[in-house]
């Protein structure tokens, strides 16, 4: 392909398509817990469950995703019915920005596509920088008030629920009705973002960002923007990464790294839960933060 900008339908269709069908069943897994969530999980739970200091509550958020994975399709649904529970806000964005990769299942894929080629230290490197990532990140947010972060109808009080007194059934059919609610709010905005990504993954020349993998700096912003345009899902992103060769190991973690916390597709899922002032706040947090993690990582550029 001779020019930096061409179309072709059935190329965009495909990948439109592909993307799409990666990411909707982890929807619906995201969906159906939510819907399970808000039948079944009394708010009186989710405050016991979590630890009454910040710095607990933000560390076993980070860490949950080791219990609950979730990929990034998934988890913005999730965590907007968890914080309508009662979640603190600092607990629900360390859940939100670690679930997609510090989870057994990511951190597998991640093993496997690298396998041969320093597999253990780009996985364990991926999943550390993105729970410290997670960490500061909430623990910012946690110096926030909840009417600067979140959407007016979740920046209010938890209101009290009166679900008890319902029979099994009563709250299956609950759980169900609260299900196709979210999957299709989530979907909206999912169909948008695989869209934009879908015309970026066949219009334009990926060859162009070629020259930028001889400096390290400029090879990691560059692997940043590319992972944030193809909109990868985080259970299968590794592989895709494991074929930029001749990019810097750093730059490979970085596309790791910031690709399931910033893309296409959840810019838009962000407007469920943020308000659009503090999305601006969160990316450039994530991308500075991001950038110096894997600029500075002290590990040699084994490729």
């Amino acid at each position: 392909m001779d020019h930096w900008f061409w179309f072709s339908l059935p190329d965009f269709a495909y990948s439109f398509l592909s993307v799409l069908l990666e990411g909707v069943p982890f929807i619906l897994a995201g969906v159906l817990l939510s819907g399970v969530i808000d039948a079944f999980l009394p708010s009186h739970v989710m405050t016991r469950c979590v630890p009454r200091n910040a710095v607990g509550g933000i560390l076993m958020g980070g860490a949950l995703g080791a219990i609950l994975p979730m990929c990034e399709c998934g988890i913005v649904v999730v965590i907007r019915r968890l914080l309508k529970k009662g979640l603190p806000l600092s607990t629900a964005m360390a859940y939100l920005l670690a679930a997609p990769v510090v989870n057994p299942i990511v951190a597998l894929s991640t093993w496997a596509a690298f396998r041969g080629m320093d597999d253990w230290q780009m996985m364990s490197w991926r999943v550390g920088i993105s729970f410290g990532l997670a960490v500061t990140v909430s623990t910012i947010v946690h110096f926030m008030s909840r009417s600067f972060v979140l959407r007016d109808d979740l920046s209010g009080e938890v209101v009290a629920e009166h679900q008890h007194h319902l029979s099994f059934i009563d709250k299956s059919a609950a759980a169900v009705r609260s299900s196709v609610g979210d999957f299709l709010d989530v979907t909206f905005y999912f169909v948008i973002g695989v869209a934009i990504a879908a015309v970026f993954n066949t219009a334009i020349n990926q060859q162009i960002i070629m020259p930028l993998a001889e400096d390290r700096g400029m090879a990691v912003a560059s692997m940043m923007g590319l992972a944030a345009l193809m909109s990868l899902c985080s259970t299968s992103d590794a592989f895709v990464a494991a074929t930029f060769v001749a990019f810097p190991a750093a730059a490979q973690i970085a596309f790791l790294v910031f690709g399931p916390v910033v893309d296409l597709k959840l810019l838009f899922l962000y407007q469920m839960i943020f308000r659009r002032n503090f999305i601006v706040i969160l990316v450039s947090l994530l991308t500075v933060l991001t950038w110096f993690a894997c600029v500075l990582l002290p590990i040699a550029n084994f490729r």
